[in-house]
């Protein structure tokens, strides 16, 4: 085991930009993989193992406090340490609020996107407070603002954020804290797992990206420089970096800007 290799520490790594992550990672440090789905754990380790990078594939359960505590004390056994937490597994949605036909979808999303995240900080947090680590969520600019046919998801990634902005301010620089914020992204799962007006998934009939969207090998790679370069807020595209500031002077241009984009995407 490469115990001098710093060790990150992927949620939702079986799939989309957590698969992909884990791959970039595994070029340069340990990684450990993190998932509900231990099957396609196996197997993106047995292909990271087989080309020279050391991983180990953990079947975790985010929303579950107990599995996120087993989930480290693996890693920490294996390792000997976890320098970096990534944030990356979350479920999205698309449907107006008026057209929710069960509003239980609210917790099923807050329950991965927030507290999923927060079980993961809190079972991590010693590691990282003595390892000076690292914690990358791997967010959304509607964490920055309110976005159509998203309430829920918008809402759980304004917790997230709110939550480690708080650890920022409380734990100073015991620890690092990163923001990738992200636009549409070509390659994940994340729209078909999107849960519709019913709360389920809505699969293959959801809309398909439109030429906005980056491509997942191009942003895994940005992610990487980033997290590379210390950055507080990764955005990709990076003009999503505007958006707080058009928030603040052009409010009504860019609630018109968003809808009108949004139901482009839908069409």
């Amino acid at each position: 085991v490469a115990i001098t290799r710093p060790t990150y520490l992927i949620s939702g790594a079986s799939s989309g930009i957590g698969k992909s992550l884990s791959r970039k990672l595994a070029q340069f440090a340990n990684v450990v993989l993190a998932s509900r789905d231990i099957e396609k754990l196996i197997q993106l380790s047995n292909e990271i193992n087989n080309n020279g990078g050391s991983s180990l594939p953990i079947q975790t359960d985010i929303t579950n406090l107990d599995s996120c505590t087993n989930m480290i004390s693996e890693a920490v056994n294996h390792y000997g340490k976890v320098d970096t937490l990534v944030l990356n597994a979350g479920i999205s949605m698309w449907a107006r609020f008026d057209q929710i036909k069960d509003i239980s979808l609210f917790n099923k999303i807050n329950d991965v996107n927030y507290q999923g995240s927060v079980n993961c900080v809190y079972a991590a947090l010693d590691q990282l407070v003595e390892n000076k680590g690292h914690i990358v969520a791997i967010t959304t600019a509607q964490a920055l603002i309110g976005f159509p046919n998203a309430s829920a998801y918008s809402a759980s990634k304004h917790a997230l954020d709110g939550f480690l902005e708080t650890l920022r301010m409380e734990l100073g620089s015991n620890i690092r804290i990163s923001n990738v914020y992200l636009g549409w992204i070509k390659g994940t799962n994340l729209r078909a797992n999107a849960l519709g007006p019913n709360g389920k998934k809505i699969g293959s009939s959801h809309h398909k990206h439109s030429k906005r969207a980056i491509d997942i090998d191009v942003c895994t790679s940005k992610i990487i420089q980033g997290i590379k370069k210390n950055k507080k807020s990764i955005y990709i595209p990076s003009f999503l970096k505007f958006i707080p500031f058009a928030k603040l002077f052009f409010r009504k241009w860019l609630f018109r800007k968003i809808t009108k984009v949004t139901n482009q995407e839908e069409s």
